[in-house]
């Protein structure tokens, strides 16, 4: 049986209210903090700040709706799994390599935003410590292993245009060996 100690989601709150707050900013003007913030790979040696900053920024309603249920979800667990510092790391260290995936891969003049790299970070660690857990992804309304959730979320990546999907891959890629390190720690 697995028991998880009581946590407090302050740290997890903070980041879905900076991420509302700079969405609501962004409503006001969004080019002007699109081009602030946002990761273009092509001025990141002017903007050096956009390899984090972009992690809070959102292009729509849908896009930041999304990403904050998600992130909640699967960093109140992870929280509640691993600790508040292994959340943390997992979140900022999926964000930037997927922005170094971006910016290796990506078009160089289009500005990456997003917490999506983060958010495939804690899920990528995730389907690696507890991968039968189930969850729902809308709009299919039957409950499948978050490993299977997390494969269909990327490969959806792949269907539409204006995602960042080099973002997706990075913050998944170190969230699964994230996974297996915090996966080990727990069997000693």
């Amino acid at each position: 049986m697995r028991t998880y100690r009581a946590v407090s989601l302050n740290l997890l709150w903070f980041l879905v209210a900076l991420n509302v707050l700079i969405f609501i900013i962004t409503l006001l003007r969004p080019q002007s903090v699109i081009n602030l913030l946002g990761l273009t790979p092509g001025l990141l040696s002017q903007q050096p700040w956009t390899i984090v900053s972009n992690m809070f920024v959102h292009g729509g309603f849908a896009h930041i709706l999304f990403n904050m249920i998600s992130l909640y979800f699967l960093g109140s667990f992870l929280i509640r799994a691993a600790g508040e510092k292994s959340f943390l790391a997992i979140f900022f260290l999926g964000g930037l390599v997927g922005n170094a995936l971006y910016v290796l891969l990506g078009p160089p003049f289009v500005p990456g935003i997003g917490a999506s790299g983060g958010i495939f970070g804690l899920a990528g660690a995730l389907a690696i410590m507890v991968p039968r857990v189930p969850v729902i992804i809308f709009p299919i309304p039957v409950p499948m292993p978050l490993w299977v959730a997390t494969i269909i979320l990327v490969l959806v990546s792949f269907l539409f245009s204006g995602i960042a999907w080099q973002a997706h891959i990075g913050g998944l890629l170190l969230g699964l060996i994230a996974g297996l390190i915090l996966r080990e720690k727990s069997r000693i």
